[in-house]
């Protein structure tokens, strides 16, 4: 029978069938050796064939081709990779400029791994209750500068559910992948999202301003319907994929000379380069360098840009900085 991987714990996975059954499936032995160099070879979001076995327990047998997928460097295991999740119509990347801070090097990391699997991203901005006056205009100019590069940019509070409701149109009849620092607020989200969710949320340390993780493990979340539907059960059904919080976020998998591709802005300028392999650190004739110079493009992205570059001459994993 064929169903869909709807969470995942390590081990385990909890797949829905086409007839509507939930079952508890682990992933057949061999299966895990066809050349899947992934921490975890099946994903949430994966369509696969399950076997019960007579003697008791369901296997996951077979994986349908993927849509798309995101997918970061294991941090303990440099030549794994880890697939956050899979077959997804867009990703939303929560961030934080305060408890904790979400650097630029982290966002624009996940942003270029999502345009290498044709994921669509948009930026959302939480914890806007906490911000004081210079903290409020360095937001606005992060999100003057991603929706200049060509990105959607939301700001809310998911404490006090301001901007929340304006994210549910967004959502609807989309399977929705949520990522983030540990701490940005990705379960308090999901909980003004979906009532009943009730997950755990954890507080802030006050010592290093970081988060903790309360979420340990990849779960689809089915939304209620939206209110402008009337609650109609028959609209389309709109999905959150909820994962656990990175710290840092590892490139795999992409070449060097495929990486100006995955940054919109720095991608529109190299076509003028005066050579076709230009690395846009030092050759003459530049475009990219005279757009940076010109403040067409962000140092911090123009930088972020340099740090996978370096990623690929070390095959290093990065934390955020």
């Amino acid at each position: 029978m064929k169903g869909l991987v709807i969470k995942n714990t390590g081990s385990w996975y909890t797949v829905r069938t086409d007839d509507g059954q939930l079952l508890d499936c682990k992933v057949k032995g061999n299966f895990r050796l066809k050349g899947i160099r992934s921490t975890n070879p099946v994903a949430v979001g994966d369509r696969v064939e399950v076997a019960v076995s007579q003697g008791g327990g369901n296997w996951i047998t077979g994986l349908e081709d993927r849509r798309n997928y995101i997918i970061r460097k294991s941090i303990n295991l440099s030549k794994q990779s880890h697939i956050l999740a899979a077959n997804v119509d867009q990703a939303f990347l929560i961030v934080t400029v305060c408890r904790p801070q979400t650097s630029t090097t982290f966002i624009d990391r996940f942003l270029a791994s999502a345009e290498a699997y044709s994921v669509p991203v948009v930026l959302v901005f939480n914890k806007t209750d906490l911000l004081d006056d210079d903290m409020r205009r360095y937001q606005q100019a992060m999100v003057t500068l991603y929706e200049t590069v060509g990105y959607e940019c939301r700001q809310i509070s998911a404490e006090t559910g301001d901007g929340v409701d304006d994210l549910r149109p967004l959502l609807e009849g989309k399977i929705t992948l949520l990522s983030g620092n540990s701490g940005v607020g990705k379960s308090t989200l999901i909980n003004r999202l979906v009532p009943n969710a009730n997950l755990r949320t954890a507080d802030i340390s006050d010592a290093h301003q970081t988060g903790m993780h309360t979420t340990t493990f990849s779960e689809m979340i089915s939304l209620p319907p939206s209110p402008s539907k009337g609650g109609d059960e028959s609209s389309s059904v709109s999905y959150l994929i909820d994962t656990p919080g990175i710290k840092g976020f590892g490139t795999f998998d992409m070449e060097r000379e495929e990486l100006t591709s995955y940054f919109k802005e720095i991608f529109r300028f190299s076509r003028d380069c005066r050579f076709s392999n230009c690395t846009h650190t030092h050759e003459p004739g530049c475009a990219v360098l005279q757009a940076l110079q010109d403040h067409y493009i962000a140092e911090s992205r123009y930088q972020s840009y340099l740090s996978m570059l370096d990623d690929k001459d070390e095959g290093k994993y990065r934390e955020a900085q």
